[in-house]
């Protein structure tokens, strides 16, 4: 009756041009232990991926390399990452029957929902990313976000893989369970002061955590050049499991961390069957997540639609997006799924946008973005708190430029519907979560 109900429901969204996890949450209604039985006895297990930055790339990413293993892996693929999303997502794949037939589920989930979604369903693996500061309103502090991580490693399984890099999730290892594998995934020390931006400044542990010597199921990113990289792994002495050297679609360091990221998980998960070539030509393939770098023809001209959420999400993007400048738009909503506090604004240097300014500002918060780039004296030629408008002014006045969009999520869902109504692209479910 459930899945019937949220098939029901899944089709009537649809007509109506969106909502990725309503159907779920009708699917929930009629049973609330929907998650428990359709994910009871996959084969090879439950992977949860979570943490403040990377989740949907990095997510993609995993699921392209065990499929290229030839592994059949459920996800929840347009980011809705809240666990009535994850029951929208499986609605297109279940049968009456109510199981999923499938070899493995990989699941992005939102950092507070990857507990609720544990508690109907331990998952065997667990890839924790990152902590920032991230929608206070709901997050609190960065403690409270490592706390909810801390919480799910306790219940994970079979096993763990954490940032060696970042200080709140490394030390995590100490709450995982006794008999659970421990893996690592991290950048080569010849790079580690490009690190600084993208995390948290950390001066509160007053102990230096040392991980384990690197094993066989370790990563450490080991870039060629800004575009080329390979995964080296711990105690391969002949290389034969490193991963490249490769170029991604997706530019930057963080799209590159994110890649070693699925490597050593996916290492983990697939022990002596990994295949370092296959991971290759998975990653290789990647496309960049909508809104996340994606690049749409607008017109014969780019439009690059980036995703930001935070300070050090924002920094990495002016650092790895803003180096060439382009006619750039910047849109902030401060809806629940942005977060309502927008103060971080102002832990973002915007110096590097000076030269050739923000065409235009929009959004809910669009007054206080362009005076947040009046403080670093960035100038901006209009502000139209209406997105639909100020798309609308950005793609015609500026149709012969390359353009750049810098929004918050609520923002990027807006503006990604509208762009592909415009331009006959794929659109994703209206509820995701970012």
């Amino acid at each position: 009756m459930a899945v019937a109900a949220g098939k029901a429901a899944r089709v009537a969204s649809r007509l109506r041009g969106g909502g990725s996890a309503l159907p779920g949450l009708v699917a929930e209604r009629v049973d609330p232990a929907f998650l428990t039985h359709a994910l009871a006895d996959l084969p090879h297990g439950i992977v949860v991926v979570t943490g403040t930055n990377g989740k949907t790339t990095t997510t993609k990413m995993l699921v392209a390399i065990l499929r290229q293993h030839g592994r059949k892996v459920f996800t929840n693929p347009t980011g809705s990452n809240f666990t009535r999303g994850v029951i929208s997502s499986m609605l297109g794949e279940l049968k009456l029957s109510g199981r999923l037939e499938t070899d493995m589920a990989v699941l992005e989930l939102d950092e507070a929902h990857a507990l609720k979604f544990a508690a109907a369903v331990k998952p065997t693996h667990s890839l924790l990313l990152n902590v920032a500061r991230d929608q206070l309103d709901r997050f609190a502090e960065i403690d409270q976000t490592a706390k909810l991580l801390a919480q799910l490693a306790e219940q994970t399984t079979t096993g763990v893989v954490l940032n060696v890099n970042d200080s709140f999730v490394s030390r995590i290892a100490g709450h995982v369970p006794a008999g659970v594998k421990v893996a690592y995934f991290g950048v080569d020390p010849s790079i580690a002061d490009r690190l600084p931006e993208l995390q948290e400044a950390d001066v509160r542990f007053e102990d230096d955590f040392a991980p384990p010597a690197a094993t066989a199921t370790d990563g450490l990113l080991k870039p060629k050049d800004d575009r080329t990289f390979e995964v080296r792994f711990g105690d391969a002495a002949d290389g034969a499991d490193n991963v490249g050297p490769l170029e991604l679609k997706q530019r930057g360091l963080a799209a590159m961390i994110n890649a070693t990221a699925a490597a050593t998980t996916a290492k983990l998960l697939l022990g002596n069957d990994f295949r370092a070539d296959r991971a290759v030509t998975a990653l290789e393939t990647v496309t960049p997540p909508f809104g996340r770098g994606e690049v749409i023809d607008a017109d014969g001209q780019p439009l690059e639609l980036v995703l930001v959420k935070n300070p050090a999400g924002f920094t990495v993007a002016l650092g790895t997006y803003g180096s060439t400048p382009v006619t750039t738009m910047v849109a902030i909503n401060d809806n629940y799924a942005d977060g309502r506090d927008v103060s971080w604004l102002y832990d973002v240097s915007f110096e590097s946008l000076r030269d050739k300014g923000v065409a235009l500002t929009s959004g809910v918060r669009a007054y206080d973005m362009a005076l947040r780039l009046k403080y670093d004296d960035v100038a901006v030629a209009e502000v139209q708190p209406d997105l639909d408008l100020a798309l609308k002014r950005f793609l015609t006045a500026y149709k012969d430029e390359p353009k750049r969009i810098f929004c918050t999520y609520t923002a990027m869902m807006t503006l990604r519907r509208d762009l592909a109504a415009r331009y006959g692209l794929a659109n994703f479910g209206e509820d995701a979560q970012p």
